[in-house]
């Protein structure tokens, strides 16, 4: 059996977008999760918006990030991981690593993005 040209190009357009649909889907479920998980245990210090004022913020010696500015914005998603993992030495940024699955991580990942965009540092 023969397959036109030009069915398979309508057969491949309308696999790719079921697959778009489907990732953007996942991905919108990703961030909602991401959302919850950053409102429990994220904005009081880093703020609803992660501007780095929670209502925990003013307490702490050392300030917690300001993930709207340009030097947050160009980490990247392995730097971000790191630190939500691992936390940051001498500052109140603890590590999350046992407390929070790999996955729960790279969601409140997804949602800080949604927040402050990937912006690399020329």
């Amino acid at each position: 059996m023969l397959v036109r040209p030009g069915l398979s190009i309508v057969m491949t357009v309308i696999v790719l977008f079921g697959l778009g649909a489907w990732v953007s889907a996942h991905a919108q479920g990703r961030i909602r999760t991401g959302a919850a998980i950053y409102e429990e245990h994220c904005a009081r210090c880093h703020g609803l918006t992660g501007r780095g004022d929670g209502p925990d913020a003013q307490s702490l010696i050392v300030r917690p990030a300001n993930l709207q500015s340009l030097r947050s914005r160009a980490k990247t998603d392995f730097d971000l991981f790191t630190t939500v993992a691992y936390g940051i030495a001498y500052s109140p940024m603890h590590g999350w690593r046992g407390r929070l699955t790999d996955e729960e991580m790279l969601e409140v990942i997804s949602y800080v993005r949604t927040l402050a965009p990937f912006y690399p540092a020329l």
